[in-house]
């Protein structure tokens, strides 16, 4: 299997970032790499805006960067990962994902000069000099999205789909209910949650999967569904797609980065009502550039949210208006100065 790896990393090298003019020998300069984890590097969320992070500190410096995807999901594959890219001189790798701690756990002690991130995951058995920890307050940007879904449909129906149940992707569901019930009982909307309709597909790379369940859920008469499932909610982008194309007046709420392209209907429109964002570009294009300059610093867990402008909607999105915009913003600085405080519990809320 590592040797079937190597290969494949090989192959992609052909295709590794280079800035025009850069003096250094490859043999000299910082090598950027990062491991996928059960999604893909074009599932235009998770993986996809990891990698162009990485890829963006790359093309800037003029180095060389690289991904692999791992031939399972088990801590051997993620290892093994890790370590074809370190035997082909890859000092730096971005691990998108909290299937990754025991993997990261592990090569930290392996490969002391390597610099390695893990995102959505602290780390809990200890985090190494060589390591830098990043996790998000998804719950502050799920509020956000929540309260906007409420705003934009004032009545009817939300549902949930996410991908695996795990920390980071419950986050994101508790925090939308609890915008949701914000905008209940402070703006005036009646927007109901069925229990029935927050569910977990179990993976993040299951289109099929996620467009059935959106059917389903559709057929049910819900108005709008929060997509956290990477791949998976890419399916339910898709139904949402046909669905408004056909003259349905239903939405999808995005994930992770802004997916009102991944939406895209053809005709200068979009099914993204609004997307819950984490700035998953931004912390890897960072943490790469600290490697390649000098000021990388292991050994700490960086936690993100609104207050640090890391987590929330996107500033303007076409589907809503002007005044929901604002109405959002006036929250999200309720939220930075700590007048609202939403929780990272299901406490009260849908499981």
């Amino acid at each position: 299997m590592k040797k079937t790896l190597a290969v494949l990393l090989m192959a992609v090298l052909s295709l590794a970032v280079f800035a025009a003019g850069s003096a250094e020998s490859a043999s000299d300069a910082l090598m950027l790499g990062m491991v996928t984890d059960s999604g893909t590097i074009d599932d235009r969320s998770f993986n996809q805006g990891t990698y162009e992070g990485v890829a963006q500190a790359a093309e800037e410096l003029g180095l060389q960067c690289t991904y692999l995807r791992p031939s399972g999901t088990t801590t051997t594959d993620y290892l093994t990962a890790i370590s074809d890219l370190y035997d082909n001189g890859y000092r730096f790798i971005a691990c998108p994902g909290y299937l990754f701690a025991e993997a990261v756990a592990q090569a930290q002690e392996m490969y002391p000069d390597l610099m390695l991130i893990i995102i959505d995951d602290a780390l809990a058995a200890g985090i190494g000099e060589n390591t830098v920890a990043i996790t998000f307050k998804e719950q502050e940007s799920g509020f956000m999205a929540g309260l906007a879904t409420a705003l934009k449909l004032q009545t009817g129906d939300v549902g949930f789909v996410g991908g695996l149940e795990i920390p980071s992707v419950q986050k994101f569901n508790w925090g939308f209910q609890q915008g949701v019930a914000y905008a209940n009982e402070n703006f005036g909307t009646s927007v109901n949650m069925d229990p029935s309709n927050f569910v977990y597909q179990g993976s993040f790379a299951d289109l099929a999967g996620g467009q059935q369940l959106a059917i389903a859920m559709y057929d049910k008469g819900v108005d709008a569904i929060f997509a956290a499932a990477g791949g998976t909610g890419v399916g339910v982008i898709n139904e949402a797609k046909n669905r408004r194309l056909a003259g349905e007046d239903v939405w999808a709420v995005g994930v992770d980065v802004d997916q009102y392209s991944v939406g895209d209907m053809g005709n200068g429109e979009s099914c993204i009502l609004t997307s819950a964002m984490k700035d998953v570009t931004g912390v890897a294009y960072d943490q790469a550039m600290a490697a390649a300059n000098g000021t990388f610093k292991g050994g700490t867990h960086l936690i993100l949210g609104v207050a640090e402008d890391r987590a929330g909607i996107p500033a303007t999105n076409p589907n809503l208006t002007p005044e929901i915009e604002a109405e959002v913003a006036e929250v999200a600085q309720l939220i930075k100065n700590g007048t609202i405080t939403v929780q990272d519990t299901a406490d009260g809320l849908i499981p």
